[in-house]
This record gives structure tokens, sequence and C-alpha cells, in this order.
């Protein structure tokens, strides 16, 4: 179930890079990531700039690449010892190459990245959804604002949803186990948007998690705007900010996030 169509993902590539760019503009790259403290501002723009390109190759020529480090070009960028400033284009040439080769592409195909093989489509998500994140990762760093528009950010959130739910995706720990079965449930509620941007996940019997859209009572329920809401769930962002209104059980929320987590 997504709300956006491969086409706006790719648009959305471009896009969110553009965003995160202006972000960084002339900000010191050597800056500490609040939200991911192992990185700089240059290691998030190496990460993200290296997944569009590792993307892109295996779009572009149809071979697996489940390690792009060794057969893609340029994957790291440039040194910046005598300019910081060239990452920027760098990026920015990954994001039109990584977008033009999955507009080229048949949406339906499958490529192979990282040992994860899925749909074009599913890359297009997941690639613009990645520069979604780390912008909110780059603007907490610099103290900035993180707008986003709705559509986008609850995709992003029903994405993790579809991860979570999808035993080989390796984004819900093992531990997450102890919830099957007990009738907790946990409802996330944007507070800016209609009814298409409010989510009940279920821990069923079968040891199955479980989502759908919808406005239902839960044991604990997370209130927030939509952009928001996608850094809690995504860890941006602390449930305990006056942002974000918990009622309920909120041991389970936490747990949740300790336990379901894409970086």
């Amino acid at each position: 179930m997504t709300l956006l169509t491969h086409d706006r993902y790719c648009d959305e590539i471009v896009t969110q890079s553009g965003l995160l760019r202006e972000l960084l503009g002339e900000r010191d790259l050597y800056l500490t990531v609040p939200t991911r403290p192992d990185w700089t501002l240059e290691e998030l723009t190496r990460h993200v700039g290296g997944n569009l390109l590792a993307v892109e190759a295996a779009v572009r020529t149809g071979e697996a690449l489940d390690v792009p480090e060794q057969s893609v070009p340029g994957l790291t960028g440039p040194l910046i010892d005598e300019d910081p400033a060239a990452l920027d284009p760098w990026l920015a040439d990954a994001a039109e190459r990584c977008a033009a080769a999955l507009r080229d592409a048949d949406p339906d195909d499958e490529a192979q990245v990282w040992g994860v093989r899925q749909r074009n489509l599913g890359w297009a998500r997941r690639a613009a959804h990645d520069l979604l994140v780390h912008r909110a990762d780059a603007a907490g760093t610099v103290e900035a604002e993180f707008p986003a528009e709705a559509d986008v950010a609850a995709d992003a959130v029903e994405e993790l949803l579809d991860m979570a739910a999808d035993p080989r995706g390796g984004v819900a720990s093992p531990a997450l186990e102890k919830l099957y079965g007990s009738g907790k449930t946990l409802h996330l509620h944007a507070t800016d948007t209609g009814p298409e941007a409010e989510w009940l996940v279920e821990f069923g019997p079968d040891g199955k998690l479980a989502w759908r859209r919808g406005h239902e009572r839960a044991t604990v329920a997370v209130r927030a705007t939509v952009a928001d809401l996608l850094r809690v769930v995504h860890r941006r962002l602390s449930p305990r900010s006056e942002r974000v209104e918990v009622l309920g059980e909120a041991a389970l929320l936490d747990f949740w996030l300790e336990h379901v987590s894409l970086d």
C-alpha cells in the first residue's frame, strides 16, 4: 500500500536531495549529527549519495550489487580536504542519475542491492525516503526547521510499517516477539492531515505484525504533525518532545522505538 506513484518517488529523489543540499550549504561538514552520533554531516552526505549511486547502478545494469563498494565507481564521493564544496555537485549528480535510471526502468521489474531484491518501485520509494529521513538528521544538526509534504511524510511512515511487518526486512528486532499475542496495539495519529495519515499497528497471536489505516482506540497513541510523527517513528524526534503527545502505555511506544529501526 503506497500513497505515491513511481514517477512521484523519482521526482522526490531530486527534490529531497535539493532540500538537503540547501540545508548543508556553507555549513561545517565536520559537525556531529546528534541523531546519528557516529556520523558527521560529511559522512551523512556520503552515505546518502552512495546509496543513490548503488541503486542507480543496480537498476541501470540489472546486475545484483550485494557489495556495491566493490563495483560502483565514485561511491564514496570526492575528497574535500581542499574543496569542502565538492560534495554538493556530487550529491546533486547522484540524485539526478538515480532518478533518471528509475524513470527509464519498468516499475515492476526487479533490482538487487545489498542482498535485497525488490521492484524498482520499491527502490524509488526507498531512495526518496532515505533522503527525507536523513534530511531530518541534517535539519536537527543545524537547528533548522524540517518542512515535509504531508503525503510524502505519511508514505515514509507507511514504508517503515511495511518493512517492520515483513520478516525479511530486518527492521524489526526479534525482541519484538514478546508483544505478539498480547492484544496490545499502537496508534499513530497525524494531527494536521485527514484519516489517510492515521495507522493502527497490531501484534497478532500468529507472531505477525499487521497494520492498517484507521482511527481506533489503542494501548498507546502518538499524536503529532505528520512531519513530526515521521521523525518520531524513525527516532529523529523524542516522543517526550513538547511537539508530541503520547496517550496511554508509553512503555509500549518506547519498546517499539527501541526494537524497530531503519537507519
